[in-house]
């Protein structure tokens, strides 16, 4: 029996700041975020890159990939893309880009990958407010130790 449909496998899937590709067609990964630390709020990204590849499916599929606000529900930017895959052995790779991308909160933003509306992976991303160290005035000594 030959399989007309097989749901893909997500091979990988990673949160970073810019994907490359070199002349021999292989991937860079620039940056790769596990979580966001920020010196204010509100504060916006220039980019952020969903790097996924797909395989190990027969047929056509729709992948979205989804930036969902703390509050679990607002969705702050959707991406999706259509693409086949002929036999099992075969895989695909799609960068999902997106811009200017504004975090207004402190909390647990997440991403989402689905395949023909299942979903396939929910990656945490916290964003942290960091206090920064008081610096001395200019001319200041530093404490004796």
């Amino acid at each position: 029996m030959n399989a007309s449909r097989i749901l893909p496998d997500l091979q990988a899937s990673l949160l970073c700041e810019d994907v490359r590709v070199e002349s021999s067609g292989n991937f860079i990964i620039v940056g790769v975020i596990s979580e966001v630390r920020v010196p204010q709020l509100p504060i916006a990204a220039y980019k952020l890159c969903v790097f996924n590849r797909w395989t190990a499916g027969i047929g056509e599929f729709n992948q979205e990939v989804r930036l969902v606000a703390p509050d679990g529900s607002t969705v702050l930017r959707k991406s999706a893309f259509k693409f086949a895959l002929q036999n099992p052995a075969q895989n695909t790779t799609n960068v999902s880009v997106f811009g200017q991308v504004e975090f207004k909160e402190q909390g647990t933003y997440t991403i989402e990958v689905l395949i023909d509306e299942v979903m396939k992976l929910r990656v945490p991303v916290p964003v942290i407010l960091v206090q920064q160290k008081q610096q001395p005035p200019k001319g200041a000594q530093p404490p004796a130790q």
